[in-house]
Parts: C-alpha cells; structure tokens; sequence
C-alpha cells in the first residue's frame, strides 16, 4: 500500500491510500475512460493520458490495471493531497481532478456509479494557489539576434525559420498551433492566420507587414502545393515530410538560440511576450485574451508584467538610510 506523509506543526500523519478497487473479470460493455477520451480533442486526450499514468505510478499500479471508473471520492481526495505534496502546480492538479470527474460523470451516464457517489466526486475540491508562468521574456534584442541568425543562414531553412520565429512572436501562438497550421490557413491580404487552438476553437490571428513579408518570402521557397504552412527541411534545403512536430520546432528554436548567442528559450516564451508587451502598450486585456485564445481573462493575467514595475516604482518612495561603505 502507498502512504504518504503529511507533516504538521505537532507531528506526522501517515496518510495511506484507500483500497483501490479490483480489476472486473468482464469489463464494462462501454469504458467510461474510453468513451471521455473520445470526447477529448487529439491535443487534450495525449495530456490527460500523460495525467492519469502519471497519478498510476505515484499509486504504484499500472495504468491499465486502474479501473479509473471506480474510484470514488475518498481515492480522489488521496488523488488531490498526494499530488499537492508532491509540490505540483496547482494548474496540474486541478487538470487531473477535472479529468477524474469527467470519467466520473461518464460513469454516472452508463450507470456504473450512482449519482450521490458521482455528486461526493463532484464535490471534491481543487488545488489552490498559482505559480508564475515558467520560462521568460525574451527582449527585443534577443529578437533582433535571432533574426539576423536566421538571415545569415542563406538556405531555405533560414528562411522558413525567421518566418516561423515572426509567427511566433507576432501571432503569439501556441507550438503545437503553430505545427498545425495549413497553407490555407493564411490570407495574405490582410496578412492574417487562422489558427485552431485549446478545444478545436478558431482564431483569427492578425500578422505585421513584417512578419507577413517573412511569411510570402517563405512561401516562395515553398511553394503553393496544399498541406502544412511549415514543413520539416534536409540539411540540402528539400521538403523532408508532410508537417513538422513540436518538438522539430524546439530543435529548431535551440539551434538559433545557440547561433544568436542568446540565453535559452522555449517556443513558449515568445506567446509570453506577446502577451507581456500588448499589456504594457496598453491594449486591454480581454481583447490580449481574445488574442491569445485563452479561455479566461485570469489565465492571460498570469502573464501581466505591469503589477511587478508598479510595486517596484512604489517602493522606490520609501527611504532607507544607509550608503554603501567603500570598503570592508
């Protein structure tokens, strides 16, 4: 049996894990977690797969010996506690609860659980509290040198990437948005891109004259056959596959950063400048969230830089009164 252990300002508790429930010799004529994973998106079923192995191993079973529709509230609460103390972000946690709830619910619907246990479920609460975003801003100067590596490789790859890097920044997208975009999904004039985000929804995302321009100089490279804006390249510069992934996009991204002589960054970082610095220009933020394609107004929040300089110029008010000595 897995335990875990809570310490409190008096003493240790041990808290174990409840009794997981045996493996059925017939299985149910309908799986709930089949029948939710099918509700899923592509992008959202991976992450909850990645979710529920991971609350697997922390309970020591397999993940497809887990009769994940008979967990009931008492192994949800266990579920919730142990990946708190186990220091998960808070965002993490209640991703999987809502995972586990929505197994539940389907559960409930082929009536394999009753609606008072799947209302205890319902019930359990999430995790609390935030963390900042991971990762950083990168600075305009961090741009422009990314930029002229990409200009200074005079191959095809250079560039495609100074294109993707200007999608990037510009359109402040997702890379897995970014790896999912067609060739039909840009419109030229005005420069635009429709991009499916979180949950299938779409977006129009405006592109500047410049990153268009990298955009239509790209394409001229690549040609206007049907299929993925950004295709992966041979070190020759020929087209090497229908699409590139998200993690050719990070190699991609590494290899500039290390050309640029600039500290590391993540795909990920550019979507948190784009957000940063729209917010700092003044643009309000539900028109950044709309942008963005986040589902709430808290999320794009998060990446608000403005309330950090306010306290910092407020502080500045205050005096103490010491003066650095010349020597020790």
């Amino acid at each position: 049996m897995d335990v875990m252990t809570q310490v409190t300002d008096d003493e240790a508790v041990v808290v174990a894990l409840p009794p997981l429930p045996c493996q059925r010799a017939q299985p149910p004529i309908e799986d709930p977690l089949l029948a939710y994973l099918g509700s899923l998106s592509p992008r959202s079923r991976v992450t909850v797969q990645e979710r529920l192995r991971a609350v697997a191993r922390m309970m020591q079973v397999p993940y497809e010996a887990v009769e994940w529709h008979e967990l009931r509230d008492h192994h949800i609460e266990w579920i919730r506690q142990a990946l708190t103390e186990r220091g998960v972000a808070p965002s993490t946690v209640n991703v999987t609860l809502s995972a586990l709830k929505g197994i539940a619910r389907r559960a409930r619907n082929l009536n394999l659980m009753t609606s008072e246990e799947y209302d205890r479920i319902r019930d359990v609460k999430g995790a609390k509290g935030e963390r900042e975003p991971a990762g950083r801003s990168p600075t305009a100067g961090e741009i422009e040198a990314l930029v002229r590596a990409c200009l200074r490789d005079r191959t095809p790859a250079g560039v495609r990437d100074v294109a993707m890097l200007g999608v990037l920044y510009i359109g402040g997208i997702r890379r897995a948005e970014l790896a999912s975009l067609q060739l039909s999904d840009y419109t030229p004039e005005p420069p635009t891109l429709r991009v499916r985000g979180k949950g299938n929804k779409h977006r129009s995302v405006p592109l500047t004259a410049a990153a268009a321009a990298a955009v239509d100089d790209w394409l001229r490279v690549r040609g206007d056959f049907e299929g993925a804006l950004f295709v992966p390249l041979t070190q020759r510069g020929e087209i090497a596959g229908t699409s590139m992934t998200g993690r050719a996009i990070s190699k991609m991204l590494a290899k500039r950063v290390g050309q640029a002589g600039v500290e590391p960054l993540s795909p990920h970082d550019f979507r948190r400048t784009f957000i940063g610095d729209l917010l700092e220009r003044g643009i309000d933020i539900s028109r950044v969230k709309e942008m963005a394609g986040h589902a709430s107004v808290d999320t794009t929040a998060r990446y608000d830089r403005r309330p950090e300089a306010e306290r910092r110029k407020a502080v500045e008010v205050l005096h103490y009164p010491y003066t650095r000595r010349r020597t020790l």
